[in-house]
């Protein structure tokens, strides 16, 4: 058994959603489980209804509406198909009904609003693999063992799911039956619907790969795997054979177009493989994401870089000596719910970063008590991921190359994974940064 999950670009109307059909076609012997996202724009359009419900009492799902019936007339489905995409729409109008009176959209109503596009993606998937002559049932997440907690909007699941999942899917798969899942959903113990926030979807296919021993669980994207860097800004960015599951986690969080870190939790704790793939792009080996690989060949795996960023620089020389300076200064950030991305510290000063959508101002004026206080905004994250026992070449190499394009480092940190060494630079100076460690490791001939 192996699980394929798709994103939304990739069934983002009919001629996409006949292609990952026919991409699943060809692994109809592995007994596949395939998990889906919203089609294409489906969720901003969802997003967009309840703002304009709420703020201007309009009811109006006209693109919603549009994209899926075109849809389901250019796949030629059958009207039992159109009835059911129908019956739900109706079920979202008067969503968006309750919204514009009561002129309220909680984080729970929100979820319930959203869930819509996965709803009716696997439906319409579903419905076209049998009009292909491959069964296939549509399942709405909760119906396959997905629970969770009520944190709307960023809901975790419960343990009880590792055995409720497999229970549900394997009876599928055994009689030959596609199983076609709604990503990024589930039910809390009252029955309203929770969404999985950020990598939700991939998480729910990792979820179901890790729970019922999948030989692999695939994940289709718009990118030829983990690049070595975005080829936005990397012309000659290439993809990389295979990572770890910490140099994956590292190159995601630091901003890296892959699987969110949480999403390979399920992963990671059984050891499953993770490949992740390009739907525009079938024939690109992409990248395999297992637990650990030979690292000898190359020192740099990947380059990613995070922009936005607050740097805040916290000094106090009144607690040399003393104990407590570093729990005091990281209870006052835990307090006012802020959280911290990368960290230097030494006996009286602690360096550290911030997303730089997070107000300090309360933070600053606590702490202005014990320390000075310098913030720095418009910086970046560079993050280089590799081979650990090459980070002295690294790090010499990085700022040999910071050096001689005249680019002040301004904090360094290396992760406790060992695996990534990032450091601070000004944001208009990311970029050329990134190219030109590009160039260093993986463009030069010198490894």
């Amino acid at each position: 058994m192996i699980v394929m999950k798709f994103g939304g670009s990739s069934v983002a109307d009919a001629q996409r959603i006949r292609h990952v059909i026919g991409i699943v076609k060809t692994q109809l012997g592995r007994k596949p489980v395939l998990v889906l996202s919203a089609m294409g724009d489906t969720t901003d359009y969802l997003l967009q209804a309840g703002s304009n419900a709420l703020q201007n009492g309009e009811v109006s799902i006209q693109q919603i509406e549009k994209l899926h019936l075109d849809t389901i007339k250019k796949l030629k489905l059958p009207n039992q198909a159109r009835n059911e995409i129908i019956s739900l729409m109706e079920e979202l109008k008067r969503l968006l009904s309750g919204i514009s009176l009561i002129r309220e959209l909680t984080p729970r109503t929100k979820d319930f609003l959203v869930s819509f596009g996965e709803r009716l993606s696997v439906r319409i998937a579903a419905a076209f693999c049998n009009s292909q002559n491959i069964p296939a049932i549509a399942c709405d997440a909760w119906d396959v063992g997905f629970f969770s907690d009520s944190n709307y909007t960023g809901a975790e699941l419960i343990k009880e799911s590792w055995d409720i999942i497999p229970s549900k899917i394997t009876p599928f798969v055994k009689k030959g039956i596609l199983p076609i899942v709604t990503g990024f959903i589930a039910k809390d113990s009252n029955g309203s619907i929770a969404t999985l926030g950020r990598g939700g979807s991939d998480l729910t296919a990792t979820m179901i790969a890790a729970a019922c021993k999948a030989e692999e669980v695939q994940v289709w994207k718009d990118v030829d795997g983990i690049l070595t860097a975005d080829p936005r800004i990397v012309n000659k960015a290439r993809p990389v054979e295979s990572v770890s599951y910490d140099e994956a986690s590292e190159l995601a969080y630091f901003g890296a177009q892959v699987l969110h870190p949480r999403a390979m939790q399920p992963c990671i704790k059984t050891g499953t493989p993770v490949l992740v793939k390009n739907s525009y792009n079938i024939d690109a080996p992409g990248t395999r994401i297992v637990a650990s690989i030979d690292k000898k060949s190359v020192p740099v795996r990947a380059i990613t870089f995070r922009r936005d960023v607050t740097l805040v620089d916290i000094v106090s020389s009144r607690m040399l000596g003393q104990y407590g300076f570093l729990a005091e200064v990281f209870s006052c950030f835990a307090r006012h719910c802020i959280s911290v991305d990368m960290v230097a510290t030494s006996e009286v000063s602690v360096s550290l970063t911030l997303d730089a959508a997070q107000d300090i101002t309360a933070v600053k004026k606590e702490l202005s008590r014990i320390a000075t206080i310098d913030i720095k905004t418009g910086m970046a994250i560079v993050t280089i991921v590799g081979n650990v026992k090459r980070s002295s070449e690294i790090l010499a190499r990085a700022f040999r190359t910071c050096q001689l394009i005249g680019v002040t480092v301004q904090m360094v940190s290396q992760g406790a994974s060992k695996v990534n060494i990032s450091f601070i630079v000004n944001d208009a100076e990311a970029v050329e940064v990134v190219k030109a460690l590009h160039i260093d490791f993986f463009q030069s001939m010198k490894d």
